[in-house]
């Protein structure tokens, strides 16, 4: 028996998520039918991460298990052929019995596009936040530097959530902008549910001078959920990338 770690990109719009559920299309769903119908059976598999309803994965990791002769680049493209277009597959390799896409994962990357022009575009509906107002992004860019370092970020995470340690460490939080998409990048070892949404529209909050220059860390540090800005959409969320130690 082998432990395959297969790396997909997908197009959340369709789907409630990765997780299967019981009454709403899921990623995890799809992929499954696709692995049933290229090893013949119904395998389990495992992913790296729960991603929102309408969020998208530049990267998403998880595992399978199978006895199947058939090479790495086989599965790559067996899967290919019977994936929905909005799904891929676009690596797999061999990895050890005990890893875990999970557990295993030292750090995960999200980007968070928001679409800074007045007038709405089209072709970016599900793919960035329309966010028509004045933003500066080089101020973002520098109060968003809070973020950095470990915390504990029980004000940054949704009423929904029952994770009981809510310390994580951020790596990376940088705003910067390509023309009117500006790009919201954080990675950290975890996020809570919502985090990420939550800490680009408290960043949207500064913008607007709703949390004034230089409190966003006593916002972080009072754990309090009323002091955070809103929720932003999910569609403007991507998971980017997941790091493991091998890697």
């Amino acid at each position: 028996m082998k432990r395959y770690l297969i790396t997909i990109k997908y197009d959340g719009t369709a789907y409630h998520g990765w997780q299967v559920q019981s009454n709403a299309l899921s990623v995890q769903e799809e992929f499954q039918n696709a692995v049933e119908k290229v090893f013949l059976k119904r395998l389990d598999v495992k992913g790296c991460s729960r991603t929102d309803s309408g969020v998208h994965a530049n990267m998403y990791c998880l595992t399978l298990d199978s006895d199947m002769n058939i090479s790495e680049e086989g599965i790559v493209l067996a899967l290919n052929t019977k994936l929905p277009k909005d799904i891929a597959v676009i690596g797999c390799r061999e990895v050890d019995s005990d890893f875990h896409p999970r557990y295993d994962c030292i750090s995960k990357q999200y980007v968070y596009k928001v679409y800074n022009g007045k007038i709405r575009d089209p072709f970016l509906e599900g793919y960035a936040l329309h966010y028509p107002y004045k933003l500066d992004d080089e101020y973002l860019n520098d109060e968003a530097k809070a973020f950095l370092g470990k915390h504990d970020f029980s004000g940054f995470c949704s009423v929904k959530s029952d994770v009981e340690d809510t310390l994580r460490t951020i790596t990376k939080a940088d705003v910067t902008r390509n023309g009117d998409i500006v790009t919201f990048t954080f990675e950290g070892d975890g996020f809570l549910y919502n985090m990420v949404r939550i800490m680009v529209g408290t960043l949207l909050f500064v913008n607007e001078g709703k949390i004034k220059k230089g409190e966003l860390g006593e916002v972080i540090a009072s754990c309090d959920r009323t002091r955070a800005g809103r929720t932003a959409a999910p569609y403007g969320l991507y998971l980017d990338k997941v790091n493991y130690q091998e890697n």
